[in-house]
């Protein structure tokens, strides 16, 4: 589907996906839905790539050294010694993957979430390369109504504080706005890039009335950004594009 790309501002260019709810979905769908070549990578430690939606991994060397794969959409890693895990690299070697690969989109997950749905980063963290043309920040919509706590999310003391509420209150639309315009939250570290947030998780017509709620009260709180995409992802399907001026429905149709 088109629209996710074009929506996503992910056409082309340096890519980053940052928060928690679906950053890995959002990223092998728009490698697979891209007509181009592309690469995939993190600037932290991620789960083992899922080589049903790459064509090859390349293990980075030490010193930024990558010999490139064969294949369309290519991955690339770093040293680990955790079990069924890869590195993240460095944001000069993505840099220098891009400048020097020939690739026509360059995906790449900026931080972890330990599978949560939400997350606040920590003060190291995102790691966006100063490449970055766009950011994505992440939530899953299936935390609006539910109490906070380490089971939905990463660091939840931090992402209580930069809602206002306090732990094991239940989150509520405008609480998650607040996490997705937060200069330490879905904004920390995003530069000059173009800011897309990606509310994910949309499945059904009660969590789509609570995203879209969601989605107004963030852009009526922040002008670094001026839409916002609900999207299903596992189902390669936009809801609804929530724009500052006005509100575009989308077909909610699947991409085979």
């Amino acid at each position: 589907m088109e629209a996710l790309l074009s929506d996503l501002d992910a056409t082309g260019g340096v890519v980053c996906l940052v928060g928690a709810g679906g950053k890995k979905t959002t990223m092998y769908t728009l490698a697979a839905l891209h007509p181009g070549r592309v690469a995939l990578s993190s600037t932290s430690h991620m789960y083992v790539y899922d080589e049903t939606c790459v064509d090859h991994v390349v293990h980075v060397e030490e010193g930024g050294t990558f010999e490139d794969g064969s294949g369309r959409v290519i991955a690339f890693a770093g040293k680990t010694d955790t079990r069924e895990r890869v590195g993240g690299l460095p944001p000069e070697h993505i840099e220098a993957i891009w400048r020097d690969g020939g690739f026509d989109l360059f995906l790449v997950k900026a931080d972890g979430a330990r599978a949560r749905w939400i997350k606040a980063p920590e003060a190291y963290e995102p790691i966006v390369p100063a490449c970055a043309d766009t950011v994505i920040p992440v939530v899953s919509a299936r935390v609006i109504g539910r109490c906070l706590n380490s089971g939905i999310a990463h660091r939840p003391e931090r992402a209580a504080s930069l809602m206002g509420i306090t732990v094991t209150t239940p989150i509520g639309p405008e609480h998650l706005a607040r996490l997705l315009s937060a200069p330490e939250g879905g904004l920390k570290g995003v530069g000059g890039a173009s800011v897309v947030p990606l509310i994910n998780m949309v499945d059904d017509d009660v969590i789509h009335q609570a995203a879209r709620i969601t989605a107004k009260e963030a852009l009526a709180t922040t002008s670094r950004f001026s839409r916002v995409v609900l999207a299903c992802m596992k189902q390669r399907r936009i809801v609804e594009v929530i724009e500052r001026d006005r509100q575009t429905v989308c077909a909610e149709s699947e991409d085979a």
